[in-house]
């Protein structure tokens, strides 16, 4: 399919009730289209990799042809000028975290973002620094004791953005950190009590926040990972 071909069809497959959903996250009205992100990963998998497309795309200006773009880039063909330039660009949380979590994160050395940008303060590029840390917990195994106490470092030292997109990445990279193992969980906990008692109303939120999912965390032989206490898994402990 051609750039326009792909315009077409999400036109067709649109809904205004993701047209509003995309438009609450302040998309604006004339670069959203209205697609589900479920359908655009279904389109992705047909198109198959094509940075040329990709790249198409993304210079379409449209919400959804933003996603597809990120979701058919070439990984070998994207490096840390290519991803400084698509931020410039970035306008919402799903968008950052679709940057995140299917490109950077396959960048040689791109962990040097998450302390370039943990302090940005352009709002996504800041987002951007606690998703990946919440990414790289999750996904590397052989992460050392000695990273992680840096990422916590970090949460801690920047932690009072009163800014939405930002205190939730900060909230999911400290949960994240929470379910790697036993020592991680204590070292969370311990981080967001204190967060609970600090002055600042964004910290104790984030606190707060973390804490809601912390306390329910529990340690299955199944999984590396602690687990939510109430989700199927968690239930048969």
């Amino acid at each position: 399919m051609t750039k326009n071909e792909i315009i077409t069809y999400l036109n067709k497959i649109s809904s205004n009730k993701f047209k509003n959903n995309v438009v609450k996250m302040g998309i604006p009205k004339e670069n959203s289209i209205g697609v589900s992100t479920a359908d655009i990963r279904k389109l992705a998998k047909k198109l198959g990799i094509s940075q040329t497309l990709s790249n198409e795309l993304w210079e379409t200006g449209y919400h959804e042809a933003k996603l597809l773009s990120v979701l058919i880039a070439d990984i070998d063909m994207i490096n840390f000028t290519y991803i400084d330039r698509i931020m410039k660009d970035v306008v919402s949380w799903d968008l950052c975290d679709h940057i995140c979590k299917n490109l950077i994160i396959n960048i040689p050395n791109y962990e040097q973002l998450i302390f370039q940008w943990c302090d940005d303060s352009r709002l996504y590029y800041k987002r951007a620094s606690y998703c990946l840390i919440a990414t790289t917990v999750i996904h590397n195994k052989n992460l050392a004791t000695e990273e992680i106490d840096r990422y916590l470092d970090l949460i801690k030292s920047y932690a009072e953005d009163g800014r939405s997109h930002v205190k939730k990445a900060i909230s999911w990279a400290l949960r994240e950190i929470g379910k790697r193992d036993s020592l991680c969980h204590d070292k969370a906990i311990i981080l967001a009590y204190e967060f609970c008692e600090s002055s600042s109303k964004n910290v104790v939120w984030i606190g707060k926040n973390a804490l809601k999912e912390l306390e329910t965390l529990v340690s299955v032989k199944e999984r590396g990972r602690f687990i939510i206490s109430n989700s199927k898994m968690g239930k048969q402990k």
